[in-house]
């Protein structure tokens, strides 16, 4: 497969060079130069698939040309060793819930995807690649755990100091090992525009093999596909066309979701669900995309104002806003509306969402409502929600049951770096303890 650069179309490089690179040098993002379709009879047939069978489908139509067979089924069913079950919640209103991996998040799906790809990229090599990652919250944890130990890869993780759940940092500052934690002085935003500059700056790219494991590395994204169609699975019928809530910050999710309607999954409409950090929504309203500073929220993964996957976004649909609003609908919403959601959700029902899953739950509510719509649809519910305790556990007054594995990151010791959010600082960091 070749991919392009969202910066150039002329670009034309490999599945294994887009994957090593992260990024191209011209600050685009890779997309592959056709995405693939999947033939009717495999829609036809999902019904008797695993998710595993369902994975590798998806998987062997982007990697055919690079992974040989058998090493790409071992690697799939590796990597998806979990379930991603839907959950019914009232009337045609679904959930699908992607936190049963080891981080309880959704990216554990694409880390340790990446990881096993990448790890199997650079086997037979003698380097050392150094992965950088942003995060606002569980991007961070599932990349130190999917990339825990893997000869040959360092991981340097950026966050905002003080703007992530204490479970959420705990889970990617105590690890040790390959796994280096950077607390940075500023916002999402900021980690983000740091590890970007670092791809093309000059003198970090002649001392050091680079590379993401952001959404912005295509090997993160196409994982996130896999449940979009294994989720389509459990609640549809052939031909059935659903809508979809995606809780957006920096809309890998959403852009995965979106690849996977190209390959043939019949979506009817996705819904853009925004905290107030609404660029995107407000992008489909006015045609105008206005990045901005970001705004802390209770739903902190999704507190993004400039997101990195709004580029692949605008590449689908050829920069014309008119085409995206054919698949897709933008909805914003304030914290005191996610608090009720929880709140009324958990009443009525007794599911207890997390303040992202909660964020979708309002939007697909509000839009199938609105609409009459009463084809199946569900939300994507992205983490569990004993790792947003200080915000949820008020709303319905008890205690959240800690699952053990995060039970054990709270009692380990955080090790991080304090760091400005400056490039010089940046380089200097990684010149000095990793070259």
């Amino acid at each position: 497969m070749q991919l392009y650069s969202t910066e150039n179309r002329h670009t034309a490089v490999s599945l294994r060079t887009a994957v090593l690179e992260g990024m191209p040098s011209d600050g685009g993002l890779y997309m592959p130069a056709a995405v693939p379709e999947l033939s009717p009879d495999f829609f036809q047939q999902l019904g008797s698939l695993s998710f595993q069978d369902i994975s590798y489908r998806i998987a062997s139509e982007y990697f055919q040309d690079e992974i040989p067979d058998q090493a790409l089924h071992s690697l799939v069913n590796d990597a998806v060793n979990f379930d991603a079950p839907v959950v019914h919640i009232h009337d045609n209103i679904h959930t699908l819930e992607l936190f049963h991996g080891p981080t309880l998040a959704f990216k554990d799906f694409g880390a340790r995807f990446m990881a096993r790809v990448m790890s199997w990229f650079i086997r037979n090599e003698d380097t050392e690649v150094t992965i950088l990652v942003a995060t606002s919250g569980d991007t961070g944890s599932a990349v130190a755990h999917g990339f825990l130990g893997v000869p040959g890869i360092r991981v340097v993780i950026l966050y905002p100091g003080g703007k992530v759940s204490k479970i959420q940092e705990q889970q990617f500052t105590t690890l040790g090992q390959n796994i280096t934690a950077l607390e940075i002085d500023g916002n999402f935003d900021d980690c983000q525009r740091l590890v970007k500059a670092a791809f093309v700056d000059p003198a970090l790219n002649e001392s050091l093999e680079l590379t993401s494991a952001n959404s912005i590395n295509i090997a993160r994204l196409i994982p996130q596909s896999f449940y979009y169609v294994h989720g389509y699975a459990q609640i549809c019928e052939p031909g059935d066309q659903p809508v979809i809530s995606v809780p957006s910050g920096n809309y890998g999710n959403l852009t995965a979701g979106l690849l996977a309607k190209r390959m043939g999954l019949p979506v009817h409409r996705f819904i853009a669900a925004s905290n107030v950090n609404d660029v995107v929504p407000a992008y489909l309203d006015t045609g105008s995309f206005d990045p901005r500073a970001s705004v802390e929220t209770i739903s902190n993964a999704m507190d993004v104002g400039n997101p990195s996957n709004f580029a692949r976004m605008l590449d689908l649909y050829d920069h014309d806003p008119e085409k995206m609003r054919d698949d897709i609908v933008g909805m914003r919403f304030i914290d005191d509306e996610t608090r009720q959601a929880i709140q009324g959700v958990y009443n009525s029902t007794g599911y207890l969402m997390d303040p992202h899953g909660a964020v979708g739950y309002l939007a697909l509510k509000n839009y199938t409502e609105s609409l009459r719509i009463s084809s199946p649809a569900m939300f994507l519910e992205t983490a569990h929600p004993a790792k947003f305790l200080e915000t949820v556990e008020p709303l319905i007054e008890m205690d959240i049951p800690v699952p053990a594995r995060l039970q054990e990151a709270l009692e380990k010791e955080k090790k991080s770096i304090p760091l400005s959010a400056s490039l010089d600082d940046l380089r200097e960091f990684l010149m000095s303890d990793l070259n």
